[in-house]
């Protein structure tokens, strides 16, 4: 470790010369507590990756630079400083597609970079994320980064790592602990998503008269859930035809979408529209209106958000109906982040993931050559 940080500690000298030189890396926004209140500031990224959807060359674009999204923010990776760094990974488990292929992604940048990553899966489980936080902490990494199970309870732990000085990076979903206790939030504007997934079942039920829906939400307390229920709510909260009759935790996993979406069958019959927090639990409902006899994608519509492989599949075959991007390829953005932290550089407190919306001919263009 002592080598390590002498390393660190001199290629952060020879890098200032060169940031005087060319002005430095970009400024630091104002922090912010959860992805909610950085909505406002992204929104223009958002619009963008919207406008970059319209067509399907347009969302294959989108969707294969979404890895490098939030790139020109961020100073170039410094080989040298990465090479044998130890950065722990505390990860929030394993419950969908897009975690598998975020997992996976996270991986194969660190063995590129040449990073020594310590990586623990919490299934799922804070108390467990915490104690492998915790165990980072002993064990003196350079870096933590991890993507936590809910928003809140974060504090105590996050002073512990200042209290080292090991700096913390958190990656697709957000906290509410005070920023100063974090470099930066990677990920995505989980609100602009449902909002996303809104304008779009405002425009394909434009001429009903009435539309009933069910929610499949996230995991309870989570940033994702909390915010994508909030970006659906600003587009539809105010329009009386679109009327919730359920809206209940799936965990965002295939088998809890599948539970959730037959106890809302059974209870409510006349289901025009699903919002599901995420692809699995989409998948998963499909299975149930199959079982009761209907067609999904035809009796009973579905907007998803994710735009993982499975899903994707599902929605060229017309079973889900639409599609909001949430890239989960953040490893490289991750050590491009890690490298300027252990070398002194300043980074924007949140790195926004540039994404796009897929229809069925969308789906049908870019799943040749998705990643994930």
């Amino acid at each position: 470790m002592f080598k390590k940080n002498f390393a660190i500690a001199a290629a952060a000298a020879a890098a200032a010369v060169v940031l005087a030189a060319c002005g430095g890396g970009s400024t630091a926004a104002t922090g912010t507590t959860s992805a909610a209140a950085t909505s406002a500031a992204s929104s223009a990224a958002s619009s963008a990756a919207s406008s970059a959807a319209s067509s399907s060359a347009g969302s294959t674009a989108a969707a294969s630079s979404a890895a490098g999204s939030g790139a020109a923010e961020l100073p170039p990776v410094d080989p040298a400083v990465l090479d044998g760094a130890v950065v722990g990974f505390a990860q929030v488990g394993s419950e969908s597609g897009w975690r598998s292929a975020n997992t996976d992604n996270i991986k194969a940048a660190a063995e590129a970079n040449g990073v020594d990553l310590q990586f623990t899966s919490a299934e799922g489980d804070q108390a467990k994320q915490i104690a492998s936080i915790k165990t980072f902490i002993t064990q003196g990494v350079d870096v933590i980064a991890f993507s936590p199970v809910v928003e809140t309870g974060w504090d105590a732990v996050l002073q512990e790592a200042k209290a080292a000085d090991i700096p913390v990076i958190l990656t697709d979903r957000a906290v509410d602990s005070d920023p100063s206790l974090y470099k930066t939030f990677i990920g995505s504007d989980f609100i602009a998503e449902g909002e996303k997934a809104a304008t779009w079942a405002k425009t394909e039920f434009a001429d009903a008269d009435n539309v009933n829906v069910v929610v499949l939400e996230g995991t309870t307390g989570s940033a994702p859930a909390n915010d994508r229920a909030t970006g659906w709510e600003n587009v539809l909260g105010s329009d009386p035809k679109f009327k919730t009759l359920a809206s209940q935790t799936g965990d965002f996993t295939r088998d809890g979408g599948k539970k959730v979406m037959e106890g809302f069958l059974a209870s409510n019959p006349d289901i025009d529209l699903v919002y599901a927090h995420n692809d699995d639990m989409g998948l998963g409902a499909i299975e149930a209106i199959k079982a009761a006899g209907k067609v999904p994608g035809k009796d009973i519509k579905i907007v998803t958000i994710d735009a993982v492989k499975a899903g994707m599949e599902a929605l060229a075959a017309g079973e889900i109906n639409y599609i909001v991007e949430c890239s989960p390829l953040l490893g490289d953005q991750l050590f491009q982040a890690t490298s300027a932290v252990l070398k002194g550089e300043e980074i924007p407190a949140r790195i926004v993931t540039i994404e796009g919306e897929f229809d069925q001919a969308q789906a049908e263009a870019a799943l040749p050559t998705r990643q994930y």
